[in-house]
């Protein structure tokens, strides 16, 4: 008996697939042809009209009261738009990827794109270990992987591709065009991502989303399940752990920074703390959040923590 995941798929489902792939391609090379602003702020425009219509929606506004008990509900309506608004832009702005980061640290001219810790991702390119980047969906948060590769930082960004098949085969491209290594988060991942490591490469992954089988960190003042990989990497390297994140600017500008090697606690024999290291980097992600709430992904249901506690972890690392 084949399993219904390993049947070949029917000649309609292909073509249906094929002829996505056209639209999805001409939307990009439209917004490619009105240039990187034009279709951020269509984009914007867009997820602003649409956004508030959808069920995710009431997602961001329940964790925006949640998080922010006394905000005005005028601010947390304000607060969710705005959050629709950045979303609307990245979409925009997928389309212009190469070209918005531009940061030469030997020019004058001011770019789209500036980074703040450029000796770090220097550091961790040229020190000979593994290193391991822990980012959230801030801003536009596929710059820093580009700036991984403008710089010869040998990294495997960790994605979840789209649903959509289309949508995912032609972001494939775009990302495969801009970015170093791409490792999607799938079933055996964790063994691509564990031999980057052993040949000392770096690990890029972002951890502000659910994860089923996590472990219970305290984020905004909730508990919520987040991926124990990157903590376990990191007991099974000990290797250095960095932080980076985006931050909109006014003007259409970017803002990099990246984080000194985190201080991550440790165990009575010396070892890194699995759990302890999660919070460390969720910690630092809360923080980033709450200097720019109007930047983050709020329409993701983050708490679902189960009431019997701490889940399982996907993956044993020796």
């Amino acid at each position: 008996m084949v399993h219904a995941s390993k049947r070949p798929r029917s000649l309609a489902s292909r073509l249906t697939e094929t002829l996505m792939v056209g639209v999805v391609r001409g939307v990009f090379a439209l917004a490619r042809a009105l240039g990187p602003e034009r279709s951020a702020a269509i984009g914007a425009a867009l997820t602003r009209t649409i956004g508030p219509w959808l069920p995710a929606h009431r997602t961001a506004l329940a964790n925006i009261r949640a998080v922010y008990p006394d905000m005005p509900e005028k601010d947390v309506k304000a607060l969710a738009l705005s959050a629709w608004d950045n979303l609307g832009r990245v979409g925009g702005e997928y389309p212009h990827l190469g070209r918005l980061f531009d940061f030469d640290p030997d020019s004058s001219v001011l770019g789209r794109t500036e980074v703040d810790g450029i000796d770090h991702f220097l550091a961790l390119r040229d020190d000979g270990r593994p290193g391991i980047i822990f980012s959230a969906h801030l801003a536009n948060w596929e710059l820093p992987a580009i700036c991984a590769a403008r710089f010869g930082l040998d990294t495997t960004a960790v994605f979840r591709p789209p649903n959509d098949p289309a949508v995912a085969r032609v972001l494939h491209e775009i990302r495969s065009e801009t970015m170093g290594g791409l490792e999607a988060a799938r079933q055996g991942a964790a063994f691509a991502m564990q031999g980057a490591l052993e040949k000392g490469g770096h690990l890029g992954m972002l951890i502000d989303q659910h994860f089923t089988r996590g472990v219970v960190v305290n984020f905004m003042g909730r508990p919520a399940l987040v991926n124990p990989i990157l903590g376990k990497f990191a007991r099974r390297f000990d290797c250095p752990v960095h932080g980076v994140r985006v931050i909109r600017l006014p003007n259409h500008r970017f803002r990099l920074q990246l984080t000194p090697p985190l201080n991550l606690p440790r165990d009575p024999d010396g070892q890194i703390d699995v759990q302890g290291a999660m919070q460390e980097m969720t910690s630092v992600v809360e923080s980033w959040v709450r200097e720019h709430p109007e930047q983050w992904l709020w329409m993701h249901r983050r708490w679902r923590v189960p009431a019997t506690g701490q889940g399982q972890p996907v993956l044993k690392v020796k």
